[in-house]
């Protein structure tokens, strides 16, 4: 009788965790923030926040043709990049300006480079960036609380900066309730907070990546001379923190990589809104390090069990 040896893979344990449901916790963990955005904005907030999931999911089913690669757009990942594009801009924003930066978010950053798990960095976050700095006249004008008008959610003139640009700064509370100006999503600490701790407990995210985020502004937005508690309670980073800088394909994969990656965020952000010309730095320096991911990967990687150094 010939023997043979026969070679299979190893045994896994499955669990019924899929992207759909991790994109879906996500969805979830944003519902508060969205809520609070239309009590702030007015239901202008939804039309933005439509118009930029539709945008995303038509740029992800488009791309996907075109690359003849199976269309994804099930797995509810392009619909939390819309989202989370869209809470980055102010309500203020034309609708017209949310599909160049789904395309920059989606086809160029995520479908260009290979898909879901493949992008270099976190595709809501570059649209962002992009608009930016493209049309950084149409997203300049933050409306103050409460000053929509009519049932389609009209902004009212009022109009002023975000906390982080005013030279009058709120109050921690109204830091903290979202009662200020500033883009659409990120206004309410509270709201993203709660956002957050759902998703620890449903395990989506670790609390490392974002607690020494936000410790690390804290600490050197105090060392450059800012107000810590202002600082970590304006502009986006509670928003980045939570939702952006923990992006599975975009961060390190050890945690000494991950506490790595996470104080880089927080010293460029204190770095680049206390000397740079933005007054917010939260999504530059995540870029800066999902630039640096692969790197610090390389530097961070374990030995595998039984495996030699060379």
């Amino acid at each position: 009788m010939e023997r043979r040896m026969v070679v299979t893979s190893s045994p896994h344990i499955k669990s019924g965790v899929t992207t759909q449901r991790i994109m879906l916790d996500v969805l979830i963990a944003l519902t508060p923030a969205l809520v609070m955005s239309v009590v702030y904005f007015g239901p202008m907030s939804l039309a933005c926040v439509a118009t930029s999931v539709g945008s995303c999911l038509f740029f992800e089913w488009g791309a996907e043709k075109v690359f003849r690669r199976p269309v994804t757009v099930r797995d509810l990942s392009a619909v939390v990049t819309g989202v989370i594009l869209a809470f980055n801009l102010p309500v203020t924003t034309p609708l017209w300006i949310f599909p160049i930066a789904a395309f920059f978010a989606i086809a160029v950053t995520k479908q260009l480079f290979g898909g879901i798990g493949q992008n270099f960095a976190n595709p809501a976050l570059v649209g962002r960036i992009v608009i930016m700095l493209s049309f950084a006249a149409k997203i300049s004008s933050y409306p103050k609380p409460f000053a929509w008008t009519g049932w389609l959610g009209g902004v009212e003139a009022a109009t002023g900066a975000t906390p982080l640009a005013a030279e009058v700064k709120p109050g921690l509370l109204d830091l903290f309730i979202g009662n200020h100006g500033g883009a659409l999503g990120e206004v309410c600490a509270a709201a993203l907070l709660l956002g957050g701790i759902y998703l620890v407990i449903r395990r989506v995210i670790s609390p490392l990546v974002p607690v020494v985020f936000i410790g690390t502004a804290a600490l050197f937005s105090w060392i450059f001379g800012a107000d810590p508690l202002v600082s970590i309670l304006s502009g986006g980073l509670f928003l980045g923190a939570i939702f952006m800088a923990t992006d599975y394909a975009t961060t390190p994969s050890t945690w000494p990589g991950k506490l790595i990656f996470a104080v880089g965020c927080g010293f460029f952000t204190a770095l680049i809104r206390a000397f740079g010309s933005y007054p917010e730095g939260v999504s530059f320096a995540i870029l800066l390090m999902n630039i640096a991911t692969p790197l610090i990967d390389r530097f961070t990687r374990q030995k595998p069990f039984g495996g030699e150094a060379k």
